[in-house]
């Protein structure tokens, strides 16, 4: 996690020009001082910023469904690839005589070359997968410091509802 002071990020997304993660993913930097990060412009209220972080939260979530659908259909299409290779190879042994819309050396090539890509993306995938789950991680975080800190500073405001 980085760590970020409030004039270099605002509402704990990454600004233009700064870190992004996989898929170009924008990294949410840590909100290391509160006081200050909630004097920025934008960042009038706590309920401002935590709605702000929870939109946040909300694109990480929508990134995480695409991500987990793509990894699912990955995880379904590297075993097809392999019984097709499989049985490529075997048709290869037998010299099997069969029309193909590829020769069998192309179709070999093909699948080969297919099922290197799905592998590479199936582990890129992964990558992202835990890339998104910092991302949450640290807006938790923050969400939950700014909350704090938003109670901490009506109780100052109004100490009779402290003894309450």
């Amino acid at each position: 996690m980085a760590a970020a002071t409030s004039s270099e990020t605002g509402c704990g997304e990454a600004a233009a020009g700064e870190k992004r993660g996989p898929l170009g993913i924008p990294e949410a930097v840590f909100v290391e001082d509160v006081d200050s990060f909630m004097k920025q412009p934008g960042n009038e209220t706590a309920d401002v910023v935590l709605k702000k972080l929870d939109e946040q939260y909300q694109k990480y979530k929508f990134l995480e469904l695409n991500l987990a659908q793509k990894k699912r259909r990955l995880k379904s299409q590297i075993p097809e690839i392999k019984q097709t290779l499989e049985i490529l190879k075997h048709m290869q042994k037998k010299k099997a005589n069969v029309m193909l819309e590829y020769d069998i050396d192309e179709a070999q090539a093909l699948l080969e070359k297919n099922l290197s890509t799905a592998t590479r993306n199936l582990d890129l995938l992964e990558e992202d997968l835990d890339f998104l789950r910092d991302q949450f991680t640290t807006t938790e975080v923050n969400m939950a410091r700014v909350y704090n800190w938003d109670v901490k500073r009506r109780n100052k405001q109004d100490p009779s509802k402290n003894k309450a």
